[in-house]
C-alpha cells in the first residue's frame, strides 16, 4: 500500500469514527450493508475513469451512458423478453462500441478526450429519453428474476454481491495496471505520450484501450444501478454520476495530468465519498449540500496532489544536487600514468 493509500485509510478511519460518536446508527448492520451496495456501485465505475484519468485524459459521458446503457438493458429483460445472460453480453457490447469510438476519436482524429466525453454526456442522454419517449423504463408489474437479482442485488454473509463484485474487478485491475506490461506501458503514456512514443509504445492502442476498459466497467456498472433502482428514468438516472468517479479517483491519488495512480486508492476514495454521504445524511445535514460536499472534495484532492508532486519534484532535485557536489568534491584519487 502506498503513502498515499495509507493516508486515505486512516482518514476514512477517523470520518467513521466521528461520524459514529455523532450518530450510532453509522455502525448497524444495515447501515453498513446499504453503506456497502453504494461503494460497490461506484467504484466500479470509479476503477474505470482512473484508467483514463491515467492517461492524462477523462470520461465526462459515464452517467449519461449508465442511463442509456439502464434504459437497453431494462427494455431487452422486461419488454423484449430476451434472456438476462444475453442482455448483459449486449449491453457490455453496446457499452464497450462506445468507449472503442470515444478512443478512436481522441486518438485517430486527435480530439480533445473533454470535447469527445462531454459530446457523448449530452448525445447518449439525448438517445436515452429519445428512446424512452421521456417516459420511465422500468420492467412489468409483478415480474420476478431471482438468479439475476441474486446477481445483482443479493447479499451473501450480509455483503451486498455489488461489492463483491467491485473487490473482484478491483483485484483483476490491480494486476492489469500494477503488475503488468500493459500498466507500465499507460503510465508511460501517461508521464509523457512524445516519449512513449518514441520508445516504440503504440500510444493509440494503450489509450483507446484504456477508454474500452472504462466503458466496459461502466456497463457492468450500469446494469447494477438498474437492477438497484428496478426502473429507469432518462432525464436523471445517472445524472452527476461521472462526479464520483472523478472524486473518488482524485482522492485515490490519480493525478488529473496523468502517469500515476492506485486501484487501492480509488477504492478507499470510493469508501470516503460514501462514508460523507452517509455522514450529510446521519447528522441530518440537508441533501442539497451533497454537491458542494463533492465540489470541496475534488479541490482539497487536486490540492493536495498538487502540493504533493511539488514537493517531491524539490526533494528529487535536491537529491541530484546533493549527488553532483558529491561527485564534484571527490579528488580523482588515481595514480598519474608514468611516461
Amino acid at each position: 500500500m502506498q503513502k498515499k493509500d495509507f493516508g486515505l485509510a486512516v482518514l476514512i478511519i477517523i470520518v467513521g469514527a466521528i461520524v459514529y460518536l455523532r450518530n450510532p446508527l453509522f455502525l448497524s448492520p444495515i447501515n453498513l450493508g446499504n453503506t456497502a451496495n453504494l461503494i460497490g456501485l461506484f467504484g466500479l465505475f470509479a476503477i474505470g475513469q482512473g484508467f483514463v484519468i491515467m492517461t492524462g485524459g477523462i470520461e465526462l459521458s459515464a452517467g449519461s451512458m449508465i442511463a442509456l446503457l439502464g434504459v437497453i438493458f431494462v427494455d431487452m429483460v422486461g419488454k423484449l423478453g430476451v434472456p438476462w445472460p444475453l442482455a448483459m453480453l449486449i449491453t457490455i457490447g453496446v457499452g464497450t462500441l462506445m468507449g472503442l469510438a470515444h478512443g478512436l476519436l481522441i486518438t485517430k482524429l486527435r480530439m480533445q478526450p473533454f470535447v469527445v466525453t462531454l459530446c457523448g454526456l449530452l448525445i447518449y442522454r439525448g438517445v436515452a429519453r429519445g428512446y424512452t419517449g421521456e417516459a420511465t423504463a422500468g420492467f412489468p408489474f409483478g415480474a420476478s428474476y431471482p438468479e439475476l437479482e441474486w446477481l445483482t442485488i443479493g447479499r451473501s454473509f450480509g455483503i451486498p454481491h455489488s461489492f463483491f463484485a467491485m473487490l473482484l474487478l478491483g483485484a483483476v485491475c490491480w494486476v492489469v495496471l500494477h503488475r503488468s506490461v500493459y500498466g507500465r506501458h499507460l503510465s508511460a503514456v501517461g508521464k509523457n505520450e512524445d516519449a512513449a512514443r518514441y520508445s516504440g509504445i503504440r500510444t493509440g492502442l494503450v489509450i483507446t484501450s484504456a477508454y474500452v476498459i472504462c466503458a466496459v466497467l461502466t456497463s457492468i456498472a450500469a446494469i447494477y444501478f438498474a437492477m438497484f433502482t428496478k426502473s429507469v428514468q432518462p432525464s436523471s438516472h445517472g445524472n452527476f454520476y461521472e462526479l464520483y468517479a472523478i472524486a473518488a479517483a482524485v482522492l485515490g491519488g490519480f493525478s488529473l495530468r496523468g502517469g500515476e495512480g492506485s486501484v487501492i486508492g480509488v477504492v478507499l476514495g470510493a469508501v470516503l465519498l460514501q462514508e460523507l454521504q452517509n455522514l450529510v445524511n446521519l447528522l441530518g445535514i440537508p441533501s442539497s449540500l451533497n454537491f458542494a460536499v463533492m465540489g470541496a472534495v475534488i479541490l482539497v484532492g487536486v490540492l493536495a496532489d498538487q502540493q504533493f508532486n511539488h514537493l517531491r519534484e524539490r526533494r528529487r532535485a535536491s537529491r541530484t544536487l546533493d549527488a553532483l557536489n558529491e561527485e564534484a568534491a571527490v579528488p580523482d584519487s588515481l595514480p598519474a600514468k608514468p611516461r
